[in-house]
């Protein structure tokens, strides 16, 4: 993508946003996508710090190998709770709820319960950065 492609995608984005209804969704999709992502990769993390393989782990949850390896290697994923949960207890973990930041409540709790926001533009990128960010978890 060229530079002003790119200028003229977060322009479009920016003015979609302004519509409340569509704001509502895209934020709760982005921060949906974000926070499964998140989750995954730091279970695929301790799995891979534990020397299991997926069908070992599969296996200590009674599901089949199929079931983790796309938990793992899929792009689009939707697992239940139920499923990362078990995950998680396999591998010595518990998925755990934490409140956003203030800095984050205030680009993405505020414009979700308004369905609005002062800057659009700001929010979209913000958005994009949790969808595209990489994180890790302590062994």
């Amino acid at each position: 993508m060229t530079m002003p492609e790119q200028s003229a995608f977060w322009d479009d984005l920016a003015r979609d946003l302004e519509n409340p209804e569509f704001l509502r969704e895209y934020i709760a999709e982005s921060m949906r996508i974000a926070t499964i992502d998140a989750i995954v990769n730091a279970l695929d993390d301790a799995r891979q710090a534990a020397g299991l393989s997926k069908a070992e782990l599969a296996r200590a949850i009674q599901a089949e190998p199929a079931t983790i390896r796309r938990l793992f290697s899929s792009d689009k994923i939707n697992p239940t709770l139920g499923t990362l949960a078990e995950v998680a207890a396999a591998l010595g973990l518990r998925i755990t709820v934490e409140p956003l930041a203030k800095n984050e409540r205030n680009q993405v709790t505020d414009p979700l319960l308004a369905g609005r926001s002062a800057d659009p533009k700001r929010l979209a990128r913000h958005l994009d950065t949790l969808r595209t960010r990489k994180t890790k978890v302590p062994a």
